[in-house]
């Protein structure tokens, strides 16, 4: 089975959106925008770590067998940060 894998351009391309959204995740801490700032932060978070798979991790090129499994253990960290959220609204402050 042949390997290929992507030019170094598309490294860069990769590295430059990285940069963008980290960009972006700093712009958007600079303001209060409580759980939707959480929200956006946590979905730029995914967005890079996806970008992070795909091409870092060479998941884009791998077989469908690696990216089930790789995807599997993407959709359970999701699963958990969703019950995360869910706990972090669904609780009161402490001394309130």
């Amino acid at each position: 089975m042949e390997h290929s894998s992507p030019r170094i351009s598309v490294y860069f391309l990769v590295y430059g959106g990285l940069l963008v959204l980290l960009v972006l995740t700093v712009v958007i801490s600079l303001f209060h925008l409580g759980t939707l700032g959480i929200a956006l932060a946590l979905t730029i978070a995914v967005l890079k770590a996806l970008l992070v798979m795909a091409y870092f991790m060479h998941l884009r090129y791998s077989s469908r067998l690696t990216q089930l499994f790789a995807g599997a253990g993407f959709a359970w960290l999701l699963i958990m940060f969703i019950f995360v959220m869910a706990d972090y609204i669904s609780r009161g402050w402490v001394g309130q």
